[in-house]
């Protein structure tokens, strides 16, 4: 599990595709994030849970399956890019950010970003089905960091989207201070929603198992 605090933004060095195994293995620079990482540690990158296969000092490699090259921006990553990293949270670390799983859920992109003076405002596109997870003043992490919803854009409209605002320590610390309109990003929902949704549904389907069972025994 992780918080969405990023403590180091580290530095793509490789990555390598196995379309035959439909997989890959990624490459990543980085300091104190990776220092005591060991073999089979978990690292979020950019917001994705993916386990240390290589390490060594200043360098760490991570398989990569198919489904997180189709589910997320991993798969676009080149040498040089800047990455979002956060190590798993110790049992009774603190929760400065909101529970975050490294399960992304989609990925969105920047529409617009403007500077409100302090802070940047920024908004981005979100898949239409997970829209319905994403509440003003709720939790999301983008690219790994969690983040406050600030606005969200009507139920019925056509293009779903949702706002956040930057302070000037989470534009300077994460790669999300040099994101261009257009870049693409990992969007990971509170997972709290998700499960709210499910149990909702079960509720509704056993209810209607009494209502067809009542009805068979009228």
């Amino acid at each position: 599990m992780f918080t969405g605090i990023i403590t180091e933004q580290g530095s793509v060095e490789s990555l390598v595709l196995n379309p035959a195994k439909d997989s890959a293995v990624l490459t990543i620079k980085a300091g104190e994030a990776i220092a005591d990482l060991e073999l089979g540690g978990s690292l979020a990158v950019n917001g994705v849970c993916l386990t240390a296969v290589e390490s060594k000092p200043g360098v760490v490699s991570v398989d990569v399956m198919g489904e997180t090259l189709t589910r997320t921006t991993t798969g676009e990553l080149k040498a040089g890019t800047s990455v979002n990293l956060e190590r798993c949270v110790p049992a009774g670390g603190r929760m400065d950010g909101h529970v975050v799983q490294g399960h992304v859920d989609g990925v969105g992109a920047l529409l617009e970003r403007e500077n409100m003076g302090d802070w940047e405002r920024l908004r981005f596109s979100v898949p239409f089905q997970l829209a319905r997870y994403i509440a003003e003043k709720g939790s999301i992490a983008i690219d790994g960091v969690s983040l406050t919803v600030t606005t969200v854009s009507p139920v019925d409209a056509e293009d779903a989207y949702f706002e956040v605002g930057l302070i000037p320590t989470t534009l300077a610390e994460t790669n999300l201070g040099a994101k261009a309109t257009g870049d693409k990003v990992n969007l990971e929902v509170d997972v709290l929603a998700k499960y709210a949704e499910r149990l909702l549904a079960f509720s509704q389907a056993d209810k209607a198992a009494a209502r067809h069972v009542a009805g068979a025994h009228s």
